[in-house]
């Protein structure tokens, strides 16, 4: 029995406008029927905590469910242009600062989680990328998130999006741009320093459409199928929040006026461990309830950028000494978006 043909590019392209149109229009009923649902099916009162909190929950975890399954299927199709062994053909020999504005830029873009943090910084070393090069991609790639980007603007509007892009990118590359002066590279771990520079022949096919869209699809597969319960479980903190949470207590302990919120904010959240679509319904919810953007920014940045796991598996390849630095200069960068953030919005 002969294959199944192939879908031309032409067929390909009918078929992304109609899911297309077919998503908009679903995303559209969202609100409407979560408000049908949780006051009109299950009777709860308009302007009660529980009758907020519910709506909260039925509207946002569909509406990020559909936004992260787009994202991540047409990012995966992106992906499939950049190759780890392409991003490092890139990277290697840069200048400085141009070399740490080309890793953090290529971070958006670069499949990466905390587990492939040690297997990207080796393969960066043997292609002679340098250390602050190096950083500021690490930094860059789960921080300045895909994912985040386009669920902020989703959630938030495209203001808060380009704020979060901007002020991420300026902490990856100035962190990275600190680190590299420093020339700490005798604080990599011996057994990495003796690798010898060099970059294993890798032969990169070429792909079709058909290649990408499956790349796309296996994307949803892994990712989603991995994050989701992150996503329920922070959309559930949001709505607790938004049903529960008076706003007056909350711009009291996060708002403008409360100093030590912006170093609270980071503090609480370096030993948090979430992926940036579990922790931006979170993000909304605190907005929503009047607490200051540049705190509220401090805190995501430091989850998703400063998580103890991932400190934990950068130990395998970087001593405590250049491990602690690392802390301290993203920490610093964060602090600084933080308080600029609420000083001037």
């Amino acid at each position: 029995m002969a294959g199944k043909k192939p879908y031309s590019n032409k067929q390909y392209l009918a078929i992304a406008v109609l899911g297309a149109g077919l998503w908009y229009v679903l995303y559209k009923q969202l609100l409407p029927l979560s408000l049908f649902l949780a006051h009109e099916v299950l009777g709860l009162s308009r302007g009660s905590h529980l009758g907020e909190a519910i709506q909260f929950f039925i509207y946002d975890t569909p509406k990020v469910m559909m936004l992260l399954t787009l994202i991540v299927f047409v990012v995966g199709m992106i992906r499939s242009f950049f190759t780890p062994q392409r991003t490092r053909r890139l990277l290697a020999g840069r200048a400085e600062f141009a070399g740490n504005g080309m890793a953090a830029l290529l971070g958006i873009v670069t499949p990466f989680c905390s587990c492939s943090a040690v297997p990207l910084f080796l393969g960066f070393v043997q292609a002679g990328v340098p250390l602050g090069v190096t950083l500021s991609f690490l930094i860059a790639a789960p921080m300045v998130n895909e994912i985040a980007l386009v669920l902020l603007y989703g959630l938030l509007g495209w203001k808060v999006a380009a704020i979060y892009l901007t002020t991420g990118l300026g902490v990856a590359i100035i962190a990275g741009w600190v680190i590299g002066r420093l020339d700490m590279e005798e604080h990599i771990e011996d057994w990495v320093q003796e690798m010898r520079q060099g970059e294993a022949l890798v032969m990169e096919q070429k792909l079709t459409v058909a290649d990408r869209v499956a790349h796309g699809s296996q994307a949803v597969r892994d990712i989603v199928v991995k994050v989701w319960p992150y996503v329920v479980a922070g959309i559930g903190v949001g709505a607790l929040i938004h049903g529960y949470v008076p706003e007056s207590f909350m711009a009291t302990i996060m708002g403008k006026d409360a100093w030590w919120s912006v170093p609270a904010a980071v503090l609480v959240g370096i030993p948090m461990y979430s992926n940036a679509a579990g922790i931006v319904p979170v993000v909304e919810a605190l907005l929503g309830k009047g607490a200051a953007l540049g705190t509220v920014l401090a805190f995501m940045m430091s989850v998703i950028a400063l998580s103890l796991p991932e400190m934990v598996i950068l130990r395998k390849v970087l001593k405590p000494r250049l491990i602690a630095l690392f802390i301290a200069v993203v920490g610093s960068g964060i602090l600084f978006t933080g308080f600029l953030f609420n000083m001037i919005i």
